[in-house]
C-alpha cells in the first residue's frame, strides 16, 4: 500500500471519531452556556425553538448546493420520520433536558449523559439491534457490568450533592440566595428530568441509524428535523407560559449564547453526529458522551465560575469508569467477531482447497 494509501486510510479510520469527539466538545460549551442563560428567567422551549431555527437557516442553502444532486425524493414517508427525528432528538430532548438543566448544573447534566451508551445499549437490546445471546459471553458480561457501573454512578450523582468544592464568588453574587436554595430543593427533580431527556437522545441515536440507510444526506436532513423541531418547541413553549414577551429577548448574552447554540450546538454537532453515527453506529457513537462531560466541566468552572459539588465529581467519576469497561467489553467483542471471521474464511479455503483437490486428475 502506498503512503497516500495509508494516509487515506488513516483519515477514514479516525475521522467519524474526530466528529463525534468534536460535537461532544460543543454540545459541553452548550450546555455550560445555555445554563447561564436559563438562570435568567428565559423560558427553556424558547431558546429550544430559536437555536432550530437558527440551525434550519445555517443548514438550508448548504443542503441545497451540496446535496441538490444526490437527495432522494422526499415522500411522506421520510416527512414523518423527520418529524419523528425532530421530536425525539431535538424538541422532547430539550424539554426535558433544559428544564433539568435549569435546576442542576451543566456538569450534573453532562454527567447523566455519561449514561448514553449504557441506556443506547439497553434499548439496542430492547429493540434487538444488539444479540442477547451475546450476554453470555466475556464481552458481554463485561458490558452489562459496565452498564450497571454508570448506571450506580447516576444514581450516587443524583441522590448525593456533597459539599462544594470549589470557590465562585461571580457566579454566587449572581444567584444569590433563593434562586440557588430553589435549585437545590428540585435536584432530584432535575436529574429526572436529564435521564428522560438522555433516553429521548438515545432513542434519537437508534432511530437516526435507520433514517441514515433511507435518508443519507446529512444536511438536508438536519435541516428537516430542525425545522419540525422549531413548531414542536413552540408548542411545548405553551407548557412554561404563554405570554408573548417571552420571544423578545434584550440580553446580548442570552442571544449570544441562543446564537452559538443554533449554530455549533444544534446545526453543526447534529451534522457531525448524523456522520458519525452512520459510520460508527449508534452504540459506538454513544461511548464518547464522557467528552460532553469533561468539556462542560472546565468551561463551567473555569470560564463562567460556577460551583462544583463533590457528589457530582463523584459521580462522574464512577459514570465515567462503568462507560470504559463498557468499552472493554465492547472492544473484546469485536477482537471475538474479527477471530471468528478468520476462522470461518480459513475453514472455507481448506474445503474449497480439498474440494479441488478431489476433482483433480490422479
Amino acid at each position: 500500500m502506498s503512503v497516500v494509501g495509508e494516509e487515506r486510510s488513516v483519515v477514514e479510520k479516525w475521522s467519524p471519531v474526530m466528529a463525534i469527539v468534536g460535537a461532544n466538545v460543543a454540545m459541553g460549551s452548550v450546555n455550560a452556556l445555555v445554563k447561564k442563560a436559563l438562570d435568567g428567567g428565559v423560558n427553556h422551549m424558547v431558546i429550544g425553538a430559536y437555536r432550530n431555527v437558527i440551525s434550519a437557516f445555517v443548514l438550508a442553502p448548504l443542503a441545497y448546493f451540496l446535496e441538490r444532486k444526490t437527495r432522494p425524493e422526499l415522500t411522506f414517508r421520510l416527512m414523518f420520520d423527520h418529524f419523528i427525528s425532530g421530536l425525539l432528538g431535538a424538541s422532547l430532548m430539550q424539554f426535558f433536558f433544559l428544564l433539568g438543566l435549569s435546576y442542576t448544573s451543566a456538569t450534573v447534566s453532562c454527567a447523566l449523559i455519561s449514561m448514553l451508551p449504557a441506556i443506547t445499549f439497553a434499548l439496542a437490546l430492547i429493540f434487538r439491534t444488539e444479540n442477547v445471546k451475546n450476554l453470555k459471553t466475556k464481552a458481554g458480561v463485561l458490558k452489562v457490568i459496565g452498564t450497571l457501573i454508570c448506571i450506580s454512578g447516576a444514581l450516587f450523582l443524583t441522590f448525593y450533592k456533597g459539599p462544594q468544592i470549589t470557590n465562585s464568588h461571580s457566579h454566587q453574587k449572581a444567584l444569590h440566595h433563593n434562586n440557588d436554595q430553589d435549585k437545590t430543593k428540585n435536584w432530584l427533580l432535575g436529574c429526572l428530568f436529564l435521564t428522560i431527556g438522555t433516553t429521548f437522545l438515545s432513542l434519537w441515536m437508534l432511530f437516526q441509524g435507520t433514517l441514515n440507510i433511507k435518508y443519507p444526506c446529512k444536511y438536508s436532513s438536519t435541516c428537516l428535523m430542525s425545522i419540525f423541531a422549531a413548531f414542536q418547541c413552540a408548542l411545548l413553549s405553551l407548557y412554561k407560559g404563554r405570554d408573548v414577551h417571552d420571544w423578545v429577548i434584550h440580553d446580548r448574552f442570552v442571544i449570544l449564547v441562543i446564537t452559538y447554540a443554533g449554530v455549533v450546538g444544534q446545526a453543526m454537532s447534529t451534522v457531525a453526529l448524523t456522520w458519525g453515527i452512520k459510520k460508527v453506529g449508534a452504540v459506538f457513537a454513544s461511548t464518547f458522551s464522557p467528552v460532553t462531560l469533561i468539556a462542560a466541566t472546565l468551561f463551567d468552572s473555569i470560564i463562567l465560575h460556577t460551583p462544583l459539588y463533590l457528589g457530582s465529581v463523584l459521580g462522574s467519576v464512577v459514570a465515567v469508569m462503568g462507560l470504559y469497561v463498557f468499552l472493554w467489553g465492547k472492544k473484546n467483542e469485536k477482537e471475538a467477531s474479527t477471530t471468528l471471521s478468520a476462522q470461518v474464511d480459513n475453514e472455507d479455503q481448506t474445503i474449497n482447497n480439498n474440494h479441488n483437490d478431489s476433482r483433480s486428475p490422479v
